[in-house]
């Protein structure tokens, strides 16, 4: 086997069951000449260590059901109100709803045990969830943005006290729904749901804001304001979390983690010689892989395994690995 060909013919990946809370590796390394033309040794390895996935399901439960009857609530309220901050809080919120919709289903999805064809099992559709919600947010932004400018070029009066009413009790339902996915920053997926709702308790509060300087003025006009002000800050929020998102739905590396750190820790290692082939992208929204091939002239290729496990694992985080140990340096590999 030449040490530039593909890797997913060796790579095999077990997916995050998520259903336990520790984490075990399998590794095992040989060596054997080959006698074709550029003959070498190689040592398989692969370390596979399953953590926790997202296990809060209950908390997107919530959250939909209580987004869901309150969405009805303000539409109804604006309407009544002619407010077009409180209607453009209340889309915001519909859309929270789905993103919600879409996380819990994601993190169900990424429980789910691999199968024969899909081999890595479900994990990537906390990714698609992700970025489906970052989307969604800019999506609303924009539906927001039209309709606000719409109302500055056309002013309506409101009913700041109802708008006022409304939008508190907006704030306090997205405020505590976002607060449920606090402490998850590490899941991607948990952390569009909780910039979903965050963003939303931004909304609802720049809603009360506003009323309460239309009661103060009678400006109707700061109504539709206001929620380009909140536009602007929504899109600040998302931005990051569309990058990370739609960086691992590319496979790439996930934020947090340098390939040429991983690189250069593997490199340094006693007896590597060289490091090549080396890719690093992200299962799900939790989980990262690695594989790589080691050159080396170690004597005891099952120690050097079980030194670059740990390496990846404690210093990068990354416990799905798949290592190739080579004896020889291929002539046709470009990195080596």
């Amino acid at each position: 086997m030449a040490g530039t060909d593909s890797h997913a013919d060796r790579a095999h990946d077990v997916p995050d069951h998520g259903d336990h809370g520790h984490g075990h590796d399998h590794g095992h390394g040989h060596g054997h000449g080959h006698g074709h033309a550029h003959a070498h040794g190689h040592g398989h390895s692969h370390g596979h260590a399953h953590g926790p996935v997202d296990t809060g399901d209950w908390r997107y439960g919530v959250g939909l059901v209580v987004n869901l009857a309150f969405v009805v609530c303000e539409a109804i309220a604006g309407v009544i109100s002619g407010s077009t901050a409180l209607l453009a809080d209340a889309g915001h919120n519909l859309s929270d709803v789905l993103g919600l919709a879409m996380a819990g289903g994601a993190a169900v999805l990424a429980r789910r045990a691999a199968g024969p064809s899909r081999t890595y099992g479900f994990g990537k559709a906390t990714v698609l969830a992700a970025l489906a919600n970052a989307l969604l947010l800019i999506f609303a932004c924009g539906a927001i943005a039209f309709e606000a400018v719409r109302r500055i070029a056309e002013p309506a009066p409101v009913e700041s006290g109802l708008i006022m009413a409304v939008a508190g009790i907006g704030f306090v339902i997205n405020l505590g729904t976002a607060l449920l996915f606090m402490k998850d920053h590490h899941d991607l997926n948990a952390r569009g749901a909780y910039l979903h709702m965050m963003a939303d308790a931004g909304v609802s509060l720049g809603v009360v804001v506003s009323g309460g300087l239309i009661l103060l003025t009678g400006w109707s006009v700061v109504d539709p304001l206001v929620s380009l002000l909140i536009v602007v800050v929504i899109l600040l929020g998302t931005w990051g979390l569309f990058r990370d998102s739609l960086n691992l739905a590319l496979d790439a590396a996930p934020a947090g983690v340098e390939v040429s750190a991983v690189r250069l820790a593997l490199a340094d290692l006693p007896g590597v010689r060289a490091v090549h082939d080396l890719h690093v992208w992200g299962l799900s929204t939790t989980t990262t892989a690695l594989t790589a091939h080691l050159v080396h002239d170690r004597g005891d290729p099952k120690a050097l395994l079980s030194e670059a496990q740990g390496v990846a694992r404690a210093r990068f985080g990354i416990a799905h690995t798949t290592f190739q140990l080579e004896t020889d340096v291929m002539p046709d590999c470009p990195d080596c």
